[in-house]
This record gives C-alpha cells, sequence and structure tokens, in this order.
C-alpha cells in the first residue's frame, strides 16, 4: 500500500481504493491525511458514521494485530466492513505538529509503548 490507497475487507475479499486527485487538498496537512479521505469520501457520505469519537457503528484495531484481525473480525460478523490505511509518516505528523493543529482521532499507533515518564524530552535550547 501507499499514501491514498486504501485496503478495504468485504465479503471475504480485500480490494484496493485509490483517492481520485482533487478529492482531497494536498496543501490541508489534515486534509491529505488518509484517515480524514476515508472518512470524509467513505465514512461520512457513504456510510454515514459523522463523528469517528462518538459513533458505536467504527471501532478502531491497533497496527499490531494486523490484516488478520480486521479479516477476522469480518468473517465472524463482528463488523461489516473493514479498512485498512497506509501510516501516518513522521513528516506528516511534524507537518501537523508544526502548524499547531491536531491529529485525527486514532491516526497514529507506536510500537513499542513505553512505560510513561520513561523518557523525558527537554523542549528547551
Amino acid at each position: 500500500a501507499k499514501l491514498h490507497e486504501f485496503s478495504m475487507y468485504l465479503n471475504k475479499n480485500w480490494y484496493k481504493l485509490t483517492a481520485k486527485v482533487g478529492t482531497y487538498d494536498d496543501n490541508d496537512p489534515i486534509g491529505v491525511l488518509d484517515v480524514t479521505i476515508l472518512s470524509n469520501l467513505i465514512l461520512d457520505e457513504l456510510l454515514d458514521i459523522k463523528d469517528l469519537r462518538t459513533s458505536n457503528r467504527i471501532e478502531f484495531i491497533g497496527g499490531i494485530r494486523g490484516l488478520g484481525e480486521l479479516s477476522k473480525r469480518v468473517d465472524n460478523g463482528d463488523m461489516e466492513v473493514a479498512f485498512a490505511l497506509y501510516a501516518v509518516s513522521m513528516d506528516q505528523l511534524i507537518n501537523i505538529a508544526d502548524t499547531g493543529n491536531i491529529m485525527p482521532p486514532k491516526t497514529t499507533w507506536f510500537e513499542p509503548k513505553l512505560r510513561s515518564g520513561l523518557v523525558i524530552h527537554s523542549l528547551e535550547d
């Protein structure tokens, strides 16, 4: 997979979906994210899922659980469809932070998880 390509699992098959140029804004640090494109064009417009934080019609599966977990959840009837997205790049993450924006919900997954308070980085010179 690559940027602006989505994997969709439905009816025991994986499909590749590609966002058309012009359906997203390359100059908007949030709008260019795959999660925003998926949210705006598919989840909101087609599936009527308006709020990723509060909708009980969507569930997030963490990065390390993989595609097998997604297909399993659909195959056993827990979910109707699953989507897998290309990972947010470090450049995208830094660009969003540098422009004062906030990442959309569930867009970052870091492994291994560091213990709270284990690592401290001074932001002062």
